[in-house]
């Protein structure tokens, strides 16, 4: 047992016992650590591991509580303790390849968070609030006065030379070498996922994918008409190396497509010796990676994990990121490191949309340069870190005692697992009539798989409409057990 998990348990022992009543502040951090001999990062652990057992709850400002439904005389009954990790429900197979049909069901889902009275828990954004809006509207008026007309046309494409250097020297600082006349800028990342698509593979191709995956992903293989063989993602690990290997050699696979890190809908991370592995198994076969990558900056721990990108000696992987989860969401600015096929994917893009918003590159340039960048991302990995703890709080609270859940890294998803008789679309229809929207896990496989299963956004600041919410959803799914 590590020292943090007994440190948990010596808590809720105390909490069963009755030493620590209902609404009673634990020790704090700083007085924990000083007289259990322990690190205050050891404290946070235990602290956050009670959080997610529903033991305890904390308060702005004010340190941690026992949250008031854990009474002593009723905790053995209404205690409740989440699974650590989220497994498979089944050992992962080879699948069959798959025509894309998922467009009607994401577009119900969109339409289903327009209405801002609707609790967005189903968006594939974080709240706006969290960014420096009104910092990059300077940038974005300073650098459009002070623009050179001629930009306009010699930085069709690639894009803005100031932007894609201060892109090149974040790729610098995380020790990977890029060389600018690979970058190129693009109208978001799902632009350049579209580009990169076109560049390798031909309509009627074979796109290995994850299972679950980004319904974008889904909807883009389903506009080039490309057939789809799904590849397990390990709620924890992510992509199944061993199934991805055997489906190469069983399939004509042109391109495979993966969120190494924070994955979309899971929040996995592949660790970094399993993202090599994956490099030199698709070198093996030759078969390009698009790695979408755009919640790299939004990760927990004191370092952010390399891509697969940073493996890549042969120019195969072409690394998409994106301004819009970290800094400008609605600016629709993004790029694509693109190996061996930046030609071919630059020359798509002026034979499609030639270049992305001129004044919108300039302000990120300029924010990049001048801003806060990194000032600012501390501050909102800070703030997505603790309403992950929220919601995964109330998840304990309110949700069956079979859910199962992801315990994400990074980013602002969670992905659970609700009792197998749950249907999680009879759960969106049902909770949207409450204002409440969802996005249910057949929306994120072309074989409308994963039935029981939702993904929840945790990226607006948590608050007493949150928690209602979270409690309208438990009791939802409560209703539907029978």
């Amino acid at each position: 047992m590590k020292r943090y998990e007994k440190f948990a348990d010596d808590i809720a022992e105390l909490i069963r016992s009755g030493v620590l009543a209902a609404g009673q502040r634990v020790p704090s951090v700083r007085y924990a650590s000083q007289t259990h001999g322990i690190s205050p990062s050891t404290v946070f652990q235990a602290y956050y591991l009670l959080e997610r057992r529903g033991l305890i709850r904390a308060r702005p400002r004010s340190g941690y509580f026992v949250n008031d439904s854990f009474a002593s005389e009723t905790f053995a009954a209404q205690r409740f303790e989440l699974a650590p990790v989220l497994e498979p429900s089944q050992e992962p197979q080879v699948s069959e390849s798959t025509e894309v049909d998922v467009s009607e069901l994401v577009f119900s889902v969109l339409e289903s968070i327009k209405d801002p009275n609707t609790v967005p828990f189903g968006s594939a954004f974080p709240s706006a609030g969290l960014f420096p809006l009104q910092r990059l509207a300077r940038s974005l008026a300073s650098a459009t006065r002070d623009m050179d007309p001629r930009m306009v046309v010699s930085d069709l494409s690639p894009g803005n030379p100031t932007l894609r250097r201060q892109i090149a020297l974040r790729y610098m600082v995380a020790g990977q070498m890029l060389p600018m006349d690979e970058l190129l800028i693009t109208n978001g990342a799902l632009e350049a996922l579209n580009l990169c698509l076109q560049a390798v593979t031909e309509p009627g191709d074979l796109v290995a994918i994850e299972a679950p995956a980004f319904y974008a992903c889904l909807q883009v293989l389903e506009r080039l008409k490309l057939k789809a063989v799904e590849i397990p993602v390990h709620p924890q690990t992510g992509i199944d190396l061993a199934v991805l290997e055997q489906t190469l050699e069983r399939y004509p696979v042109k391109a495979c497509w993966s969120m190494t890190s924070f994955q979309n809908p899971t929040g996995a991370t592949v660790s970094e010796s399993r993202k090599r592995e994956l490099v030199e198994l698709l070198r093996k076969h030759d078969v390009p990676l698009i790695e979408d990558d755009v919640y790299a900056e939004l990760y927990y721990g004191q370092h952010a994990p390399k891509p697969a990108k940073a493996f890549d000696t042969e120019g195969l992987v072409l690394h998409c990121g994106s301004f819009a989860k970290s800094l400008a969401p609605g600016y629709r600015v993004g790029w694509v490191a693109a190996g061996r096929y930046a030609q071919k994917v630059e020359r798509l893009k002026l034979m499609t949309s030639l270049c992305a918003s001129m004044p919108a590159q300039a302000a990120i340039a300029d924010y990049l340069q001048h801003g806060g960048y990194d000032r600012h991302l501390r501050k909102l990995r800070n703030s997505l870190e603790d309403q992950l703890r929220a919601m995964l709080g109330a998840v304990a609270r309110y949700f069956p005692p079979q859910t199962r859940v992801s315990q994400p890294s990074g980013g602002y998803f969670l992905w659970l697992e609700l009792p197998e008789q749950i249907d999680s679309l009879k759960v969106f229809n049902v909770a949207l009539a409450q204002g409440i929207s969802i996005a249910p896990g057949p929306m994120f496989s072309p074989t409308r798989r994963f039935k029981n299963c939702i993904r929840l956004n945790y990226g607006s600041p948590w608050s007493d409409t949150s928690e209602r919410a979270m409690e309208t959803l438990g009791k939802i799914i409560r209703s539907m057990l029978g």
